[in-house]
């Protein structure tokens, strides 16, 4: 079974938002068509306490953008974003929700982030995303929304490193830095990923 999973697709990553990125809309229209072609749809909310540790708001001297070193691992320093319960925090309202089985909060942990829609960045706690996937029989997982350098690239890479087939949906996908992407996609093929356009679905619906 094939299941598609909808990476962050929430009000503050969007044009206006506190960490916009930049064409983040455009993903929606494209997402909603593919919501049909899949028997299971997903998603993912980053789901910040306002005390997180990967805002820069919370290491005075510290810049956004900034880096630091929270338990061992280096962490970029955030906008304020995706608090919980805020507007900013919710998913758009331009995405097609009706569709979406199960949500998957992420990122509640204040010292530690999580941008993998399987585990925090430590690898200490699991979102139970991969048993619920497994408990429904799916084996490959079609991953789109944002960010593609971040979010949907360390979901990507635990996916596959848990076992699933792993496609990035590229013309789903927009990145905080877009001109690193093409490393992202270099490394997630490399992991033996795949990376292919939402017509090569759509064409075949």
């Amino acid at each position: 079974m094939e299941a598609l999973l909808i990476i962050d697709v929430q009000n503050d990553f969007l044009p206006g938002g506190s960490l916009e990125i930049k064409h983040g809309d455009e993903v929606i229209p494209v997402i909603n068509k593919l919501q049909e072609h899949f028997k299971l749809v997903v998603a993912t909310q980053d789901w910040h306490p306002i005390s997180h540790k990967s805002f820069a708001s919370n290491h005075p001297g510290k810049e956004v953008y900034d880096t630091t070193n929270i338990k061992g691992l280096t962490q970029v320093l955030w906008p304020d974003h995706c608090v919980q319960a805020s507007p900013g925090a919710a998913l758009s309202d331009k995405l097609n929700q009706h569709r979406i089985e199960a949500v998957f909060r992420k990122g509640t942990n204040p010292d530690i982030d999580s941008y993998s829609a399987f585990f925090d960045n430590g690898h200490l706690k699991s979102t139970g995303l991969a048993d619920y996937l497994r408990g429904k029989g799916v084996t490959r997982i079609y991953i789109v929304g944002l960010a593609g350098d971040f979010c949907v690239y360390y979901s990507a890479m635990d996916a596959i490193k848990e076992g699933f087939g792993t496609f990035i949906i590229e013309d789903a996908v927009r990145s905080v830095f877009p001109d690193k992407f093409a490393a992202v996609v270099a490394e997630i093929v490399k992991e033996g990923g795949y990376v292919i356009q939402s017509n090569e679905l759509l064409t075949v619906a």
